[in-house]
């Protein structure tokens, strides 16, 4: 597992995170990561997920340059 966490005190858009985490949290698909649980601790929420390896997918964004139809081909999955 990963633990991802994030500082709802810098977070302009806290209801948005929220949203977004009930949405993951609730749809599960073998080819997504999968969000197992949430805690909030102190001004902190703590994001209990699948480990993916690589490293986290804005940082393969910025190393790895896909053709137009590599990234319509992962969309597409």
């Amino acid at each position: 597992v990963a633990i991802k966490q994030v500082s709802l005190g810098k977070q302009p858009e806290k209801e948005q995170i929220v949203n977004e985490l009930l949405v993951v949290r609730d749809n599960k698909h073998p080819n997504i990561v999968n969000c197992l649980d949430s805690y909030l601790v102190g001004d902190k929420l703590w994001i209990i997920m699948e480990y993916m390896d690589g490293g986290p997918l804005s940082s393969v964004i910025k190393e790895v340059h896909m053709a137009e139809g590599e990234m319509a081909a992962i969309c597409r999955e």
